[in-house]
């Protein structure tokens, strides 16, 4: 396989998961009959730009399909992150009714929506159905397509040129990175901005966050990485910050290299040296993440077993893509978690892929008073630990199993 970036033959291997269905392909009960497709879950590095990427099994059209289920709004920290980010934007930036605002992959319109409160012309691009239809629920202009050179230049043709784009945690999502971030240059008005977010790969070595690598993230980006990409295709990182979104994600502005006006800052410069003094560009930064991985997989079944032998009640929490990464490693089936509950009517009534684990609305906790809920998405474990106390007995306990097995 030759780097998506580069084209630089693939000869590292980082991490390898054996293999998992796409972790978004929730089953209905019909599907229970017939037999799932599962793919090679597999990472490689490149050894001359640096992406990590994973091997090519499955295209996007079978990953992000028209009953797409993830839908942002269903966590309420993640709308307060989009609507401090709208006002954050909004005063630096001077976006106001007489902008131009571009999401691309808007999803159920978590974010566009506090745009259209202010009465600023937005324009969502989103190629999953089900998430484009919440979004136009919400009054928001969607074009359902995948995103690319061609597309930008329709909507260019059509006078839809961009102040602002946004990408939030879709730079991974896409196969054709170069052509993505081309398509990005040729929307962007002359000193239009561009933010992307993305977890960061530094975060995801240092967390141990292997959860996080599922099929339809095609790449786990380095600052370093990132910049290269965007100096190639025409655009200039002015400033970056890190958040703690995601288990640690950074958020990067951007412009036109050739008619941006904005002085690049300090940050740049310091998480460029910063990745260097890691060793990101290096083979060895990249050895021993495998080794780390296992441990925690026979963590979490050795937890999971001696439940059980104690004769506990496991139940999970978050039908979540790192759920079902986690799972499908691990070999985890019913008889060791139940059931997962989850707030997402989407994926209520269905089952996760591989495990095949039924998922069920969160009330049937107050039922089975579970002695032990493990939380999937541990980056918002906080917020459902607090959701879920009032719904289960006094002596539930809460868990999350990354970085390492741990009590809430």
């Amino acid at each position: 396989m030759k780097c998506r970036h580069c084209g630089n033959e693939l000869n590292l291997t980082f991490l390898d998961l054996g293999t998992a269905p796409p972790s978004n392909a929730y089953l209905a009960k019909d599907d229970l009959k017939k037999p799932e497709v599962w793919f090679p879950l597999k990472l490689l590095v490149c050894d001359k730009c640096w992406l990590v990427q994973t091997e090519d099994y499955a295209n996007r059209e079978q990953l992000f399909t028209s009953d797409y289920a993830y839908f942002s709004s269903t966590s309420k920290s993640w709308l307060d992150h989009a609507k401090n980010y709208v006002e954050g934007i909004s005063s630096r930036l001077k976006i106001d009714k007489h902008s131009h605002v571009v999401e691309i992959a808007s999803n159920d319109g978590y974010l566009l929506q506090y745009f259209k409160q202010r009465n600023i012309p937005c324009l969502g691009i989103e190629p999953t159905k089900s998430t484009a239809e919440a979004a136009r629920q919400k009054g928001i202009e969607v074009v359902e397509e995948f995103f690319g050179v061609a597309l930008a230049k329709r909507l260019k043709e059509n006078e839809k040129l961009a102040d602002l784009i946004i990408g939030n945690n879709v730079l991974a999502h896409v196969p054709d990175i170069n052509d993505f971030v081309s398509g990005v240059a040729e929307l962007l008005k002359p000193q239009g901005t561009v933010t992307f977010e993305f977890p960061h790969l530094v975060r995801m070595i240092e967390g141990l966050q292997f959860d996080t690598v599922y099929h339809e993230h095609f790449s786990y980006l380095s600052f370093t990485t990132v910049k290269q990409i965007l100096t190639e295709q025409g655009l200039k990182i002015y400033d970056v910050e890190e958040l703690e979104t995601h288990g640690g994600s950074l958020r990067v502005y951007a412009q036109l290299e050739k008619t941006g006006r904005n002085e690049e800052t300090q940050n740049v410069k310091r998480l460029l040296n910063k990745e260097e003094h890691l060793g990101v560009m290096s083979e060895e930064y990249y050895q021993g993440f495998q080794e780390k991985v296992m441990k925690v997989k026979h963590d979490f079944l050795s937890f999971l077993l001696e439940a059980k032998e104690l004769g506990k009640r496991v139940i999970g929490y978050g039908a979540a893509a790192k759920g079902n990464t986690l799972l499908n490693f691990a070999g985890v089936t019913t008889d060791l978690i139940e059931f997962v509950c989850d707030a997402a009517p989407s994926k209520q009534n269905k089952y996760m892929p591989g495990s095949r684990l039924p998922i069920l609305k969160p009330e049937f906790l107050e039922e089975c008073r579970p002695d032990i809920v493990f939380i999937f998405p541990w980056n918002i474990s906080t917020e459902i630990k607090k959701q879920l106390l009032s719904s289960v007995g006094q002596y539930t306990k809460f868990y999350i199993g990354i970085p390492s097995i741990m009590e809430l």
